[in-house]
């Protein structure tokens, strides 16, 4: 079924994307390029993004929260993206996998606790899932959770943790029942400092180096019942739902890290020369462009689609999937077509082009690889 969409932002919209590309611009931007050399973290610009409101963009005012929708979240991550990919993605966890379940499947008592704080910045959160033997098959994992009276006793490890170092509170899946699959899973909010919870040293990785993540072991770590999000056995559906909005998320990234190679990219062939001319003279530059700038637009209509169709709370899984797996795609293509028209200069650490295209390629990957979002798209195609 095609849904029809509006293509005009609302004024609240419009405000939100013009406050995050202020702040991109001004105080992200000239930073980029150091904290992917150092690969520290932007402590001061999480700060500021929390004061901003751009770490609970769409929790409602009352829990801490800056009150917009998940579009006017999408057009903030991709302008903050544009500026630094790392920086994009400590809001993105934050945002789609730790405020938004707290959002949805919290109690009152969890939202006053975790969710305000965590909307408002005071707080930073991570989503701990993936396992080192499984990513994508969240219905099998190995970390488990014993019920021991009035707390659970979770046992096992949790890999490549986005904020994991930093994180103040996390939201942990472990299996209750293994024999049961999917419905043998629950999900708690761990929180830092607890006994025998124990993030590792940052991984090292290909991009994204100032967005640090880790491993996470368990080691008979004693939850607090009160912390279970949840039902007992819910734990598959919250991280299902979860990753769905997140892949709104990570497909804003995605465009904004493309945005920032086309424009770029653009801009270097008007100035760089070759035999007489500005290579933007060039067609087969100008087609290169081309695509780059039809296929951007493509994936960012796809990602605004999923967006407004989370805000209107109907299902948007083959939507989001859709969004994520275009736009990471894109993202790659885009970067990589940047490097080319920069030529030798593209390969250079003096500029950015190398960066956007070591950042792009991440986004094929965390939040579901491009494999499974056709799986997830196909499965929704076959249904009907």
């Amino acid at each position: 079924m095609v849904r029809a969409m509006r293509f005009e932002l609302t004024e609240e919209q419009t405000l939100v994307q013009e406050m995050a590309r202020t702040f991109a611009e001004r105080e992200v931007a000239p930073r980029a390029r150091a904290l992917d050399k150092e690969g520290s973290w932007p402590s001061d610009l999480v700060a500021k993004m929390g004061e901003l409101g751009l770490l609970g963009v769409a929790v409602p005012s009352e829990l801490g929260g800056a009150g917009a929708d998940n579009v006017s979240y999408a057009l903030a991550m991709e302008e903050i993206a544009r500026a630094c990919a790392s920086t994009s993605v400590i809001m993105s966890v934050n945002n789609s996998l730790v405020c938004d379940p707290l959002l949805k499947y919290g109690n009152d008592d969890q939202k006053a606790r975790f969710l305000a704080p965590l909307a408002a910045g005071e707080k930073l959160g991570c989503f701990g899932l993936t396992e080192p033997a499984s990513g994508s098959d969240a219905s099998s994992m190995d970390t488990v959770a014993e019920e021991d009276g009035d707390h659970w006793v979770i046992n096992g490890s949790k890999n490549w943790i986005t904020n994991g170092p930093h994180a103040d509170v996390m939201i942990v899946f472990a299996a209750h029942d293994r024999g049961a699959g999917s419905k043998g899973t629950t999900a708690f909010l761990v929180e830092k400092g607890t006994p025998g919870f124990n993030p590792q040293p940052r991984d090292h990785k290909l991009g994204i180096h100032a967005a640090h993540s880790c491993t996470v072991f368990f080691e008979g770590c004693r939850v607090p019942k009160a912390n279970q999000l949840g039902d007992k056995g819910m734990g598959f559906k919250i991280a299902m739902s979860t990753l769905d909005g997140g892949r709104v998320g990570i497909a804003a990234q995605a465009l904004g890290i493309a945005r920032a190679a086309l424009e770029e990219a653009v801009a270097y062939a008007k100035e760089r020369k070759a035999f007489g001319e500005p290579i933007a003279n060039k067609q087969a530059i100008q087609f290169m462009l081309a695509d780059m700038a039809m296929e951007l637009d493509a994936a960012r209509l796809l990602t605004l689609r999923a967006a407004t169709l989370k805000d209107k709370g109907v299902r948007h899984s083959k939507e989001s999937a859709m969004a994520k797996l275009m736009a990471s795609e894109v993202a790659t293509k885009v970067a990589h077509k940047n490097i080319q028209i920069h030529g030798g200069y593209g390969y250079s650490t003096e500029y950015d082009a190398e960066r956007h295209y070591r950042d792009a390629r991440i986004t094929e990957i965390y939040e579901g690889t491009s494999e499974i979002q056709r799986i997830v798209i196909a499965a929704n195609v076959l249904k009907g």
